[in-house]
């Protein structure tokens, strides 16, 4: 099989590489990313293989089917960048559901504890030796309280990370985890309990239309000041602006950002040399108490490996067997046609 690669990177080719040497798959890299413009790139292939910041709309879907592209491989768990209910019927889009729990959630407690305890900073003075210790304090984070919204698999680990520092952690999902509430040092709770009563609250869960902007003016209004605001998953989940706003008014205390919303024109890419013009990002960058990472919460050797593997053996299954279980299925019921073989 041919494998049109988009948005490519050194990190990616090694793992698929040897993956797609091993399965029999052409792997042909592109550096740009699959969107309106660059989708003719794919003719001649018969899968494309997607990530975060490609653009996977209906006028890119309609272009892969004139090309005969039938299947979309996402190295990512999110697909909030494919039009899903348009792709229902003429492609079939597969996912990584769980390439490293742990990546992610160790990301976020690192950021976390940079911040808090002012690390990144402490390492700018001492490059300087200047070992003055003030404006340096921080808080422990035994005792203190943590929202966490999403409790998937990344959810989970960050929760049991959390644990192990003594942390009081309240909970949200639509769909509840068996087994996570204890009523005691873990429980589930209403997201606006959550924000009232959490120091620190972290996002894990997909971008969907119901937590687009799970964290935005109304949401920050309800926390206690000073809350620190982590987000590791999709950057919509949060309004730039009202976070910008609140960190003014000083009722945000501190943010961690992995993700932002208007990312696809800036992450994973080099603008040392540049004005940025995106003025929400620059102003957030700027702010004392605000770290951003640009998309890294995956990049471990462990992630990329699982990443790889499970791409390339997704493509091979559904190409040999017409079925694959990390198809993302739309339609209600669909999943089970999936496993019957009964896709489309």
């Amino acid at each position: 099989m041919k494998i049109a690669f988009f948005d490519a990177k050194p990190y990616d080719k090694p793992s698929f590489d040897k993956y797609g040497a091993e399965y029999g798959l052409d792997i042909k890299y592109f550096e740009t990313k699959l969107n309106e413009d660059t989708v003719e790139l794919a003719s001649g292939y018969d899968a494309v293989c997607v990530f975060v910041n490609d653009t996977v709309n209906a006028a890119v879907i309609d272009r892969l089917c004139e090309f005969g592209v039938s299947i979309v491989a996402l190295r990512c768990a999110g697909f909030n960048n494919v039009d899903m209910k348009y792709a229902f019927g003429r492609v079939h889009v597969l996912r990584v559901p769980a390439y490293s729990p742990y990546a992610v959630a160790e990301h976020t407690m690192a950021m976390l504890l940079t911040s808090i305890r002012r690390i990144h900073k402490a390492y700018i003075r001492t490059r300087d030796f200047n070992f003055s210790l003030a404006g340096m304090t921080g808080f422990d984070l035994h005792g203190k309280t943590v929202g966490v919204i999403g409790t998937g698999r990344i959810g989970r680990v960050f929760i049991d990370i959390c644990r192990g520092f003594g942390m009081k952690v309240l909970a949200y999902d639509k769909y509840q985890a068996d087994g996570l509430d204890n009523r005691d040092t873990v429980k589930y709770v209403s997201l606006d309990e959550l924000f009232r009563d959490s120091d620190i609250i972290s996002l894990h869960c997909p971008l969907t239309e119901e937590t687009y902007h799970v964290i935005d003016e109304d949401a920050i209004a309800k926390c206690k000041r000073g809350v620190v605001i982590l987000n590791t998953s999709r950057g919509a989940l949060v309004d730039a602006e009202a976070l910008l706003a609140g960190i003014k008014s000083r009722k945000v205390g501190a943010a961690c950002l992995d993700v932002y919303e208007e990312e696809a024109d800036f992450f994973f890419e080099d603008f040392s040399g540049h004005i940025l013009e995106d003025d929400t990002l620059a102003r957030l960058i700027s702010m004392p108490n605000v770290i951003v990472t640009s998309h890294q919460a995956f990049l471990t050797e462990d992630a990329l490996s699982n990443i790889a593997q499970t791409t390339v053996e997704n493509i091979v299954r559904f190409a040999k067997n017409g079925q694959c279980e990390n198809e993302v299925c739309f339609r209600k019921g669909h999943a089970e046609d999936c496993k019957n073989g009964k896709c489309f």
